[in-house]
């Protein structure tokens, strides 16, 4: 009974984190085709906003987090109307543009707040089952990025925001010609996967390390995830982040990280040799037999 908790735990854990770590970057590269390379600096943003408005100013963790996913908005918006704008179309452009944002970012940290910063502790308890401890905040994340993913599903698959946002990203021309503000909606739709990615930081702000290179321990998990998920990344993003989560708890359970994080990436190799739609184009095209 241990054992197989054990098993399950790890494993909601890692979805957590594949979930929360692309659910933003699904938005902007899943959606918007924009290679945003800057992705890990949007949720060190959120990151730093939380733990610093909970430790300077004394804020509860909530309205802490809350306050961290705003900077991060913000943020967003910023780059959004000085840069990423220009760069809708331009897949390779963006890809310099927004590693350069991501080296600035990270250095611009690394200057004010120096190579570490004091974090904050871990909210909830921990429970014990056998001779294994547990966070009850990391089950309390897995709901979480759950959560979150249905309710970006429901905004962009079911409501008039959404389709008018999917309509606008897929054929901008036509969408201008029926009096769509094109730049307002491509402004709105970064800024929440902007918001997304604070939101991650803000999350997992009271469980790690605060330096200025946290957003690198999110970007390749990130990237590897929205990619296996394929075209349409709301409809695959679970099903991706499942698969390899299972991958990465399977194999370091008996071996270590690295080597399941070497897993994790031969199985990426196999899927987009295999399914080049992701698991996004597998679901849709079983749907339709």
């Amino acid at each position: 009974m241990v054992f197989l908790f054990n098993i399950f735990y790890q494993f909601g854990d890692s979805l957590a984190f594949l979930l929360l770590a692309a659910i933003g970057l699904a938005v902007i590269f899943g959606m918007m085709k924009i290679i945003n390379l800057a992705h890990g600096e949007f949720i060190t943003v959120g990151a730093y906003g939380t733990v610093v408005s909970g430790k300077v100013f004394n804020l509860p963790l909530p309205i802490a987090m809350a306050f961290g996913v705003v900077i991060t908005i913000i943020f967003g918006l910023i780059l959004e109307k000085l840069i990423i704008r220009y760069l809708y179309g331009r897949p390779l452009d963006s890809v310099v543009a927004t590693w350069g944002i991501s080296l600035i970012v990270s250095q611009s940290f690394l200057v004010i707040f120096g190579p570490s910063y004091e974090g904050l502790q871990t909210p909830m308890g921990n429970f014990q089952l056998g001779e294994f401890s547990y966070s009850e905040y990391r089950i309390f994340l897995i709901f979480i990025a759950l959560i979150i993913l249905f309710l970006l599903y429901y905004l962009f698959m079911k409501t008039s925001f959404g389709t008018l946002a999917r309509a606008t990203i897929e054929n901008p021309s036509i969408s201008s010609s029926m009096g769509v503000d094109v730049k307002n909606v491509y402004t709105i739709t970064f800024a929440i996967g902007a918001g997304l990615a604070g939101v991650t930081g803000a999350l997992y702000a009271p469980t790690m390390t605060i330096v200025p290179s946290i957003g690198q321990a999110f970007i390749v998990s990130a990237f590897i995830t929205v990619v296996t998920a394929g075209a349409s990344p709301f409809v695959g993003l679970v099903p991706a982040a499942a698969f390899l989560g299972t991958v990465q708890t399977s194999v370091t359970f008996f071996y270590k990280s690295t080597i399941g994080l070497i897993a994790i990436l031969c199985a990426v190799i196999l899927i987009i040799r295999y399914l080049p739609k992701g698991f996004s184009g597998l679901i849709l095209k079983t749907r339709s037999k």
